[in-house]
């Protein structure tokens, strides 16, 4: 039995996105007008029921709509017809631009019309998102994922049919490997990628991102911070050292006088604790009264 070839960039998908090139934000005046197969009017249309991006932003749409009212839908979508309704067409991209037309009273849209199946129209809609300019780095990198994990494709495929570089997706792909709450970070913005990167070969990145964001480190600052290991945890102090008879007389003299247990601890580099053990809130109160006490020695 034949075994199937493994597939390219959907077929002839990227073709498709190069020649109908999506416009990533509000449209504009510059960008050339794609030919539009017809004119569709808005109530034949139906979105993707499977598109992986669910939120629209309010206010980008609203800033979409104003620019579509003045200037009217420069980039065709691209659609498919439906196979749940006849004589209505399915989204595959340009979903936002059909719900920008709505807000700014359109009645028709020019649109592409293509017979693609249900993979491809998944690609296409996972590769319109990640063309998008208002992602984050975490959902750019799963976008990227998605493209392998559910299509087969390797890195070297995706960075070509989109025009990245491979270590840009190598990069953003190791993002996917922090904690969820250094993804949280990433997502909300408090965290650039750059900071990210920095923080996936450390042994605890959520408690370094959280002395990133409250230092308000510098990238730079991170990546030293994360070479050296630092955290917020305390220097471990050098070992102490054997005591010797001098000490131990030491430890005596100042039970003696004090009435309490007392412990003395030097260590290699000097310094050291003195640890002095009371038994009741009354030897409490005499240790504080005796360091308390003012310093004799003044003139009669």
């Amino acid at each position: 039995m034949k075994q199937p070839e493994k597939r390219g960039l959907g077929r002839g998908l990227s073709a498709l996105m190069a020649d109908v090139r999506i416009e990533p934000e509000a449209e504009r005046d510059e960008t050339p007008r794609s030919k539009a197969d017809q004119m569709i009017a808005l109530d034949l249309l139906e979105p993707n029921p499977d598109q992986p991006r669910r939120l629209f932003s309010e206010e980008a749409l609203k800033e979409l709509s104003d620019s579509i009212r003045e200037k009217g839908v420069i980039q065709p979508l691209i659609v498919r017809p439906s196979k749940r309704s006849e004589g209505r067409y399915e989204i595959v991209a340009g979903e936002r631009r059909w719900r920008a037309s709505q807000l700014a009273q359109k009645h028709e849209v020019p649109v592409i019309v293509r017979e693609l199946d249900d993979t491809e129209v998944l690609e296409i809609a996972i590769i319109e998102n990640i063309q998008r300019a208002d992602l984050n780095p975490l959902e750019e990198a799963m976008g990227y994922r998605q493209l392998m994990d559910r299509f087969g494709h390797t890195q070297d495929k995706v960075a070509e049919a989109l025009g990245k570089s491979r270590s840009h997706i190598a990069n953003l792909l190791r993002l996917l490997q922090l904690p969820d709450e250094v993804q949280g970070y990433l997502r909300e913005g408090r965290l650039s990628a750059g900071h990210a990167r920095a923080l996936i070969t450390t042994t605890d990145p959520a408690t370094m991102a959280r002395q990133v964001i409250k230092g308000r480190l510098s990238v730079r600052e991170t990546e030293k911070l994360a070479k050296s290991g630092s955290t917020t945890k305390k220097r471990r102090p050098p070992p102490p050292v054997a005591k010797d008879a001098d000490t131990r007389a030491l430890e005596q003299d100042l039970a003696a006088n004090l009435g309490m247990d007392v412990s003395i601890e030097h260590r290699t580099d000097g310094s050291g604790d003195l640890v002095v053990s009371y038994r009741s809130l009354d030897d409490l109160d005499r240790l504080c009264a005796v360091l308390s006490a003012p310093s004799g020695g003044g003139e009669d």
